[in-house]
């Protein structure tokens, strides 16, 4: 009762137009020209995340936040075609598909997995692989209430290099008093087993921060949105996961294995976490094989990163960039990156969006090698 009288209290705040406060400009000048990125395709609605198989393949989700007929999408000959079919994009009964997907991975076994929040827990989440070669779904879970639940926000994820173990980052609905509490789940794939950790963590929750693109508030009918963890990424040795809220100056991480250890408390397992860097706001993070973290920047249309000597700096910044969302390595060291332009999209009407048509996917070579699909 005390949460929720928290949160009604905090929902009256922001509807009254306080002061609001801005996050910190981390970014600075770029290291490569905005010439140097280019574009791999203009779509006619928003993409949410992507990614991209070693033999070239680019697979992507039209965000659900523009109310896409197509859900997920190859990229092939010049356009979006329905991926594995056009009968998954819609509901039908019986059988699998896809209603809010959003983010998606490849892994090293070559499967490409989605991840749908289910319009946040008020229908059903669940996760699903596909073998790419047949389009055949290979293995699917629906996530129970008590792990994906009313408020839940099954937002990003990523896959061990064993495939045995997913980590999501539920962000919970970014309004409060609807939005559930934000919290890592870590998936067992042989298991199909689920667990919330770090659930309402300070690490996982969004700052007081209001997100602003130019000269505009992210809002939602005069409410500024709050939206907590949803970068989230895994180093290519396994060994450490980095996550942060996207209204948040930091970034943390803590070992895989902590994450892993059913036999750890909460408290526990809170006391590993780790503050690792000071970060800009941010909405898609992947890793290269260095151990450098790439992170999206929408409110700067920049994309930076972060080695291991933990300083924040900037590799591209255009305003062509419209809100960079989710990140892929392909091959040959390109660094895809999908703009969602998300300002002209929540809370916008269908011929809004597509006055602001067409939507970009961009990829560079940031100079760091990734592995394909992340």
């Amino acid at each position: 009762m005390v949460r929720l009288w928290f949160k009604l209290f905090t929902l009256l705040f922001f509807f009254c137009g306080c002061s609001r406060i801005y996050m910190n400009d981390y970014s600075g000048q770029p290291v490569f020209k905005a010439d140097s990125v280019e574009v791999v395709a203009n779509l006619s609605g928003p993409p949410g995340n992507i990614a991209v198989s070693r033999d070239h393949r680019i697979f992507f989700t039209f965000h659900p936040d523009g109310n896409p007929d197509i859900k997920v999408a190859e990229w092939t000959g010049g356009k979006a075609v329905p991926f594995p079919d056009s009968e998954f994009q819609k509901k039908r009964s019986g059988k699998p598909f896809f209603d809010t997907v959003l983010s998606l991975r490849i892994d090293a076994a070559n499967l490409l997995w989605t991840l749908d929040h289910g319009y946040f827990g008020i229908r059903q989440p669940r996760i699903m692989a596909f073998d790419i070669k047949t389009g055949q779904v290979v293995h699917e879970h629906e996530f129970h209430s008590d792990i994906a639940g009313f408020g839940s926000f099954l937002n990003d994820f990523q896959v061990s290099s064993s495939g045995d173990t997913i980590f999501i980052a539920d962000t919970g609905a970014p309004v409060p008093l609807i939005g559930g509490d934000p919290s890592i789940i870590v998936y067992d794939v042989k298991t199909k087993v689920a667990r919330r950790v770090l659930e309402d963590h300070a690490s996982v929750r969004a700052s007081d921060k209001t997100l602003r693109v130019g000269k505009e508030d992210f809002s939602l009918m005069g409410l500024s949105l709050k939206i907590a963890v949803d970068s989230i990424a895994l180093d290519r040795e396994n060994q450490w996961l980095y996550y942060g809220a996207v209204n948040g100056e930091k970034l943390y991480r803590i070992k895989a294995s902590y994450l892993m250890d059913h036999a750890l408390s909460p408290e526990a397992l809170s006391s590993y976490v780790e503050v690792f860097a000071d970060k800009t706001m941010s909405d898609g993070i992947t890793t290269d094989l260095d151990g450098n973290i790439y992170i999206s920047d929408m409110e700067h249309s920049a994309v930076h990163v972060i080695g291991q000597h933990r300083q924040l700096k900037t590799l591209i910044k255009d305003p062509a960039f419209r809100w960079p969302d989710g990140f892929s390595f392909g091959p040959d060291g390109w660094l895809y990156f999908t703009c969602s332009d998300l300002m002209n999209v929540v809370g916008k009407s269908e011929s809004h969006i597509k006055e602001n048509a067409p939507y970009q996917i961009f990829r560079f070579k940031p100079g760091g090698q990734g592995v394909p699909g992340h």
